[in-house]
């Protein structure tokens, strides 16, 4: 069941699906019409093409009327599974291409449309959140870029660091977060753990992603442990300064079912090189929630500490391109997010608030108890 909806529907409600974003629109366009008692050939998808040249410039072009909408654009930035043909190259997309592709849709609206919203899962340029140096702040420029071309909200999935939304104080901006679905897939996928302090321990990889696991250490009544990266700050290698060790602070490990908390696992390395020293303190069994899994130096590498039984299981979400690859991996789990997002599509689209949402506390305290047979 969807939303009780206090209110009538803000505009037209309308899916539209940026390139690469097609399977999880029509998830969410499913549960929407389940819900709202839609007729299956009345979808709430609206295609919008962004046809290109052989240059590789491109056009915006959307194929519906946008008076009276209520648009939701979904859009993943990081979908270098979509290509495009360029003086007879196949070039992947960038994050790049696929944000001028966004703004090209929204352009092509005419600002006819009621009121756009951007559906973003992962941030576009999100590492790049603050000025250390003289250099560009992207995430900022790039918020309000869409704010001035009409944008009225804002929704983002675990944001690298969420005080980038400083950057347009007056507009909607949601910052959410998968945790409960994150545990429910856990207890789904590992029903023997449990989940209490005796037995299980919370670790995050640096210090700046305390804040994510707090809340699990909190709402779960897990003990909480830390690395601390340090770091050669005289060279710079693929633009930040190599790590020159992990440095663990917490109690002790052994014997302890552990969950590594982060938003994104990159190359992984940090990741892994933090189960090995955990694996070596005596820990039982290692589990990774990470919501953005990108690989971007591939899987050869987690299988080979599956293999070494140096890490147990990795759970991303769907928020972003998963390829074929990884999710065949007998150490991969998907955690799919599309009735979340059809949740708030519902709720905002009624002009209804979203707060009970973003705090999943009681459904996770429900989920846990449900899994030890108290309910």
């Amino acid at each position: 069941m969807g939303t009780t909806n206090t209110h009538a529907p803000f505009g037209d409600l309308a899916i539209v699906s940026m390139k690469g974003c097609e399977s999880i629109a029509k998830q969410v366009d499913y549960y929407l019409m389940q819900w709202r008692g839609t007729p299956d050939e009345k979808s709430y998808v609206i295609q919008a093409n962004c046809p290109r040249f052989g240059t590789g410039e491109a056009k915006g072009v959307f194929n519906h009327s946008a008076r009276g909408l209520d648009a939701y654009i979904i859009c993943d930035c990081f979908n270098y599974g979509v290509t495009y043909n360029m003086y007879g190259k196949e070039v992947p997309m960038s994050p790049d291409d696929h944000f001028q592709d966004l703004k090209r849709v929204i352009a092509a609206m005419g600002g006819k449309a009621r009121r756009v919203n951007v559906i973003m899962p992962m941030l576009y340029e999100g590492r790049q959140h603050r000025r250390t140096s003289r250099e560009s702040m992207d995430c900022a420029m790039a918020l309000q870029e869409l704010m001035a071309m009409g944008v009225k909200n804002f929704i983002t999935f675990d944001a690298h660091d969420p005080r980038v939304q400083n950057a347009i104080p007056l507009d909607g901006f949601d910052n959410v977060q998968p945790s409960y679905q994150m545990i429910k897939a856990l207890l789904r996928s590992v029903p023997d753990i449990k989940l209490d302090s005796d037995h299980t321990m919370i670790v995050s990889p640096d210090e700046g992603g305390m804040g994510r696991c707090i809340y699990y250490s909190s709402v779960l009544g897990l003990d909480l442990g830390m690395f601390y990266k340090r770091r050669d700050y005289s060279t710079i290698i693929d633009g930040r300064n190599p790590i020159v060790a992990h440095e663990f602070l917490g109690n002790d490990v052994k014997g302890m079912d552990l969950i590594l908390v982060d938003d994104m696992i990159s190359s992984g390395d940090s990741m892994l090189d933090i189960a090995a020293k955990l694996k070596a303190k005596g820990a039982k069994r290692i589990f990774i929630f990470s919501t953005f899994g990108l690989f971007v130096n591939g899987l050869k590498s987690f299988d080979e500490y599956y293999e070494k039984g140096l890490i147990d299981k990795i759970f991303t979400t769907n928020l972003i391109y998963n390829t074929e690859e990884l999710l065949k991996r007998e150490w991969y789990c998907n955690v799919n997010m599309s009735k979340y997002i059809a949740l708030l599509v519902d709720t905002l689209n009624c002009d209804n608030s979203i707060s009970k949402l973003l705090d999943p506390a009681d459904k996770i305290h429900t989920a846990v108890k449900k899994h030890e047979g108290l309910l």
